[in-house]
């Protein structure tokens, strides 16, 4: 869609309103709400300015009050909107355009710590390989009822049979249908939007549900994994409830994740490199499960981003807690599902649903070029429970960020200057969470010490 047709789509759809939309570290759409004609000019004239503080916006929503990934925070960036990703607003009354902008400096330079930045920046790596990385997301998320108070834990949203969901209904049909009115909302919002949802299932929490993105390019896959969290959200918010996406909602219950299914093409045949000629795992498919068993634990901090995700990698819970692999077993991190040749490909089932998609999507495959490039040798496939070994990755944010910025090949896959603003950015989070007295001490601390 070229800029002309942009004003075309504008106008002939009646659009009242513009949201000008970036994602922030967390994956919080960040922008600017404008009038077509304002939207139009600032496109431009390189009008849509917002500060490049905005890239260091903690959870809290508090700047980072130091931090040399930002050279002056009285420099304005602009945001150029991506014309391929202008959609529609379905929740609103009044016909309303969004639409997902890169970030560039005023001398047009690309800002770097943007994370839709960062994926392209993987995503070149793998183009000057000759290689073209497919993904293929599953995102669960849980409804709650609405909580207005902070200090008391979440309950289980209800359904149309009025009655909480009585323990697991993994993969219970009558239990997801108990949410049709929502899902159906979903769908229809989602449709609306051209984000292309595939299968819809109920997952083991109560109330916790699972949507199958169908396989594409990583950056696209972002843009609707980004749009379609704030989707569910406001389909909740309509029936009176919430939807979350937090890591581990419920003190007793599994967490929610964010697996990627990855694999990797020609750029010239588009044959899945993944796959030898005889169809067998080729070498460079090890390799790239190699690099992912040697990197994970460091990019850990891009797929458990918040200090809560720590709570969903814990043994026995539906999520890993080391770097082993295996054929079609779902107690390991990476996960290779059995398959045909063409469609040979891993799953990573580190990453929570909190995670935000573009930084994720990078991290998971600037592992796995790692491992390409470097030709990193994996282990051997195991067999059983991946429990019975060693929990090998990192078990809190804190220590994931120091493997993080102690992994030099990492970093420079996905840029120093980002990493160094990632950084500052969750060691505010923590330093602010350090000051919160929980619930737990104030039961068993209060008067027992």
């Amino acid at each position: 869609m070229s800029q002309a047709r942009f004003e075309e789509w504008i106008g002939e759809n009646k659009i009242s309103e513009v949201e000008c939309l970036v994602a922030d570290m967390s994956g919080t759409a960040r922008g600017k709400i404008l009038p077509p004609k304002k939207f139009l000019k600032g496109i431009r004239s390189r009008g849509l300015r917002i500060p490049e503080e905005v890239f260091t916006l903690t959870i809290s929503g508090r700047f980072v009050s130091e931090t040399r990934a930002v050279s002056d925070s009285a420099i304005d960036i602009y945001m150029h909107p991506d014309v391929d990703t202008i959609r529609f607003v379905p929740w609103y009354a009044e016909p309303t355009a969004q639409v997902i902008c890169d970030a560039f400096h005023l001398n047009d330079e690309p800002v770097d710590i943007s994370p839709r930045h960062v994926l392209r920046r993987v995503l070149q790596l793998y183009r000057d390989k000759g290689w073209k990385p497919v993904i293929a997301p599953e995102l669960e998320f849980y409804l709650v009822k609405k909580n207005i108070d902070p200090d008391y834990p979440l309950d289980a949203a209800v359904g149309r049979s009025g009655r909480k969901e009585p323990g697991g209904q993994a993969y219970g049909i009558d239990a997801a249908n108990d949410f049709d009115p929502i899902v159906e909302d979903i769908y229809d919002y989602c449709e609306a939007q051209e984000l292309d949802v595939d299968t819809l299932s109920h997952e083991s929490g109560p109330a916790q549900l699972e949507i199958n993105f169908n396989h594409g390019d990583p950056l696209e896959l972002a843009d609707q994994v980004f749009l379609f969290k704030r989707t569910v959200r406001q389909a909740a918010l309509k029936h009176d409830m919430y939807a979350t996406f937090m890591a581990k909602p419920h003190e007793n219950e599994p967490g929610s994740s964010m697996h990627i299914h990855q694999s990797v093409l020609d750029l010239k045949s588009g044959k899945n490199v993944f796959a030898g000629r005889d169809g067998k795992p080729s070498k460079l498919f090890l390799n790239h499960i190699g690099g992912l068993q040697r990197y994970l634990a460091a990019a850990l901090p891009l797929f458990a981003p918040n200090v809560n995700s720590y709570r969903r990698l814990v043994p026995d819970s539906d999520a890993p807690t080391n770097v082993h692999w295996a054929i079609d077993n779902r107690t390991v991190s990476l996960r290779v599902p059995s398959s045909d040749p063409a469609n040979l490909r891993l799953e990573n089932r580190v990453p929570g649903a909190d995670a935000n998609p573009y930084l994720a999507f990078a991290a998971s495959l600037a592992c796995g070029y790692l491992g390409m490039i470097e030709r990193i040798k994996p282990s051997d496939p195991v067999e059983g429970s991946a429990y019975r070994y060693a929990h090998t990755l990192p078990i809190s944010l804190d220590e994931a960020i120091d493997k993080l910025n102690y992994t030099k090949p990492l970093k420079t896959a996905l840029g120093d200057k980002f990493v160094e603003a990632y950084s500052d950015v969750k060691f505010q989070e923590m330093q602010h969470f350090r000051r919160v007295i929980s619930s737990w001490e104030r039961e068993y601390l209060l008067l027992n010490v």
